[in-house]
Formats: structure tokens, sequence, C-alpha cells
């Protein structure tokens, strides 16, 4: 009875939002998002989710097109026009998630639900994969009829969805087959109509703690010559909160300004950001990201590691030299660890006979790709991978040098050199634990040869 009166009070809150905009544009609002489509990396629709009205599978024919076009399948384009709607998508965990839209909508709102979707599966289920969707399925398409109202997110916050829909537990599945009854809640959600609808009431906890990890990771190019192209650094700020009541944080920085193109989470107060740049909040409880940010001046972009490489092939000749040698740089003393440095090389390779002096690699014959797990790089002692490739009989010399791609993690520190001042409570009289943890990782880091 209590949720059907949640969705009374939700439906004519939306309508009086409809007609505030309907006496404003003097039209009637469209809808923003009619249909749901999922696909996996095979470029099958394994789950769909209509709103109203049903939308043909048929318009992600478009999105197929764009996905063959595409050399890699981030590459697809977020926004794909169609004659009569807009397909906007992301990937994430080799799925992509497209939304259509059939009028012009702001495409980072959409783009940002989508991903509220994905975090909402990963929450739930442990893991977003097309194997934990389809074993709650139910789930999903309980927790997509409460995210989106008549095309418009309606409840995107943990908090309020887990007291909505009951995240699925091995006991609650048996007892639902038995009985008939669904993950559905029988109360209304206490912090949907409040002033901090993303913060349950009455939250208890016997050790109170938040967590903060700040993680980076550093997009680069680098040159043949070891020159910095470009390079740009994406973070992010993800906290686990659990503290009883209803705590006030504040969280300050050493230096606030390296921070750009900064996006909060709402529970935010943005005003006090932009006069004090600090993060002042109400902490939603459990897991949520706080913020992310950009930083792009190359000049603040320091570059963790160096590689020294002779790539050469003759012409005429059947053999290429292969050498390459990586170290650290500029890691303020901390370890450089999970190093996996993998290049594509030219077609006309036939085999690589190399020798690493850490690690072990690969060499696939028919796709041409070398992996050298590397491990972590030790200063004393830079790893280095030697040896020579064989090429076919009387091809000629490649056009390019293959480019070298690498991954990373430096733990216990942020590239961009942000550091966290204080974090302090208010609100509440006991002392929690507290903690703050960096991580630098790479993205898309490429050397070229």
């Amino acid at each position: 009875m209590l949720y059907i009166c949640y969705c009374i009070v939700q439906k004519y809150r939306g309508e009086r939002r409809d007609e505030t905009v309907k006496n404003k544009l003097s039209s009637p609002p469209a809808k923003m998002i009619h249909s749901l489509f999922l696909i996996n990396a095979s470029g099958d629709i394994f789950l769909e989710k209509h709103w109203k009205s049903v939308v043909s599978r048929s318009v992600c024919d478009y999105f197929f097109e764009a996905q063959e076009r595409a050399t890699e399948p981030e590459n697809v384009p977020p926004v794909i026009p169609t004659p009569h709607h807009y397909l906007i998508s992301v990937l994430r965990h080799r799925i992509y998630f497209v939304a259509v839209i059939q009028s012009e909508v702001p495409p980072l709102f959409v783009i940002e639900f989508l991903h509220r979707v994905v975090d909402t599966f990963q929450d739930y289920f442990g893991v977003c994969t097309e194997a934990a969707i389809k074993d709650n399925v139910v789930v999903v398409y309980e927790l997509l009829e409460e995210m989106l109202d008549n095309g418009f997110p309606l409840a995107t916050e943990s908090n309020i969805l887990k007291e909505l829909i009951k995240p699925p537990t091995i006991l609650r599945t048996m007892v639902n087959t038995i009985t008939g009854s669904t993950n559905v809640g029988e109360q209304l959600p206490t912090g949907q109509l409040s002033v901090v609808p993303w913060r349950r009431t009455g939250v208890k906890y016997t050790n109170n703690e938040a967590y903060f990890d700040v993680v980076e990771e550093i997009d680069a190019i680098i040159d043949k010559s070891g020159s910095t192209i470009t390079a740009e650094i994406q973070g992010v700020i993800d906290a686990c909160v659990k503290l009883t009541g209803m705590p006030d944080l504040t969280l300050s920085f050493m230096n606030p300004r390296l921070l750009d193109d900064v996006s909060f989470h709402p529970c935010v107060r943005f005003k006090r950001w932009e006069a004090e740049r600090i993060l002042s909040f109400i902490p939603p409880d459990g897991n949520f990201r706080l913020l992310s940010y950009h930083v792009s001046s190359q000049n603040l972009v320091a570059i963790p590691v160096y590689i020294k490489h002779n790539i050469t092939f003759r012409e005429g000749s059947s053999q290429g030299r292969f050498d390459l040698t990586l170290g650290p740089k500029q890691t303020m003393g901390k370890a450089v660890e999970a190093v996996l440095v993998s290049s594509q090389l030219p077609r006309g390779v036939l085999n690589a006979n190399l020798n690493p002096s850490q690690g072990t690699y690969t060499f696939d014959p028919v796709t041409k790709m070398l992996s050298w797990d590397v491990g972590k790089i030790n200063p004393q002692k830079l790893p280095s991978l030697k040896g020579t490739m064989s090429l076919q009989a009387g091809a000629s010399k490649p056009d390019e040098n293959p480019t070298i791609n690498i991954q990373l993690k430096i733990q216990q520190m942020a590239i961009s050199g942000l550091k966290v001042n204080r974090l302090d409570m208010y609100g509440e009289k006991y002392k929690p634990f507290k903690g703050i943890k960096y991580m630098t990782k790479a993205g898309k880091f490429q050397v070229r040869t």
C-alpha cells in the first residue's frame, strides 16, 4: 500500500513538473529515453527495455554500421543520428548500453544516466557482466522501471533503490521462487522525498569509518625522441562511507587549483567549492563517486616511465632488430607495478625470437601482437627485451615502425601531485576511522618508435 502511495506521489510530482515545463515552453515536453538496448561484444542484443511505446530492434542497425567502421570497440561514436531517432551509447565491461531518443536532449545527461545504470548493476550484482544481468533479469527490469519514469530519470541513488528493491541473495531468491514474491520493498523510501534524497535515515554502524580512494589515469603520447606530444590525467575520488546518523563532512586539498573540469556528486555544496575550494557534503551511505576531474595542462602531467627503444628493419633483409628497455621516471620513489607492454608488429613479421631480462613475453603470429608482462620494475636492474624478428622472404621494409602501448600501476601516488589536506566531520559526536589511498594507472599510454 505504501509503495502504491509512493508511485502516486511520484506520478503527481512528474505531472506537476510536466505542467511547469508546458507553461514555460507552451508545448508538451518530449520523452527523454524511449528504449534501452544492451549489446554484447558479439553484436547480440541480449536485453531490451521500452517505456510506453516499443521501438523496433532494427534501429540498432545504425549502431552496428558505426561499430563496423570503428577501429576499436571504444571508438564507436557516443551519439549516432538516424532518420527518426538518436542513439546514445556507452561501453562498460564489454557491453554497449544503447539508449534510443526520439527528440533532441542533452547527450551528456543521457550518458550520465547510462553510467548510473551500469554502476547500479555493479552495486547490486557485484559485477556487471552479461551472465550476471541474465541471471538477475527480473531485478534488472525492476530497477530500470524505478530508475526511469515515463522516460525521465527518477530514482538513481543506490540507497533509495535498495529500499525499493532488495538486492538479490541466494536465500531471497529461493524464498521468492517458493512463495512467488518479488524483491520490491513494502515500505516507502525514507530519503526520496527529503532534502537529502541520497541518504536514508536511521543509519547505524558499530564501526564508523570513511575511506577515500584518489585514482588517476594518465593518457599520453610520447614521440620517438622521448618528448611528450600530449598528456592528460583523468582522476576520480571514490568513497566508502559507513557513518551513523547524519554526518556533515568537509574535505580539503593542499593544492585544489590543480583540479579542472570537475564533476561532483549531487551531495557536494557547489557554492562553497567555488568560494573556498573545499568539499562540503552530507555523504550517501556506502560506496559512491564523490567527484571526477581532469588535468590537461602538460606542464602539470609527469610521465611515470621512459622507454629506450631500437626497432629496425633493413631493406631486403629477412630479419629485424628489436631492443627495448623500460625504466621509472618521476615516480617520487614509488614502485611501478603491474607493467604490461604490448605492440602491434607489422604484417610482414613471421616470428619473434626475443630474450626478456624480466617477466615473460608472447607473440601471436596470426594477429602479430607482441605482449611483454614485465611485472614490477626494479630501478637497480632495468627490465629489457632484446632479440630478432623473422620477416617474410622478399617482403619490403615496413612503412612505419610499430607503436608501443604500456599499462602500469603505482600505489600510494597521484601523478598530478594532488594531496588531501584533512577530513573533518560535523553534526555527530563520535570519532570515525578515516583513510586516504592514492593510485596511478595508465590509460592510453603510447610510445611511438
